[in-house]
């Protein structure tokens, strides 16, 4: 059965051509982002095409959260931050630039 792709804004993926974005190929890249920039709107057409237990699986995997993206993950999802690769994952950059 194929699914139907979702529709997200085209500015979430400013960086890459839309039209050629795999769904299934790249379900972390598309989660991630979605996750730490998208709207209501593209919530829920990434629930639509992937749903939770997918999108669980991969935000466990996400090398890097901030801190309300990781506390919405956790709470939604009922899984505790220590299981989330970016809380155990140090940052390559320690301390930013003092300028």
């Amino acid at each position: 059965m194929k699914r139907i792709k979702p529709v997200f804004r085209k500015a979430l993926f400013w960086d890459v051509d839309v039209y050629t974005i795999d769904y299934e190929k790249h379900a972390r890249f598309v989660i991630d982002r979605v996750l730490s920039r998208g709207n209501l709107n593209d919530w829920w057409q990434l629930c639509r095409f992937y749903g939770l237990d997918t999108i669980e699986e991969e935000a466990l995997q996400i090398r890097y959260m901030d801190k309300l993206t990781l506390n919405f993950c956790h709470t939604l999802f009922n899984t505790p931050k220590e299981k989330f690769r970016c809380y155990n994952t140090e940052p390559s950059i320690q301390k930013l630039w003092d300028y």
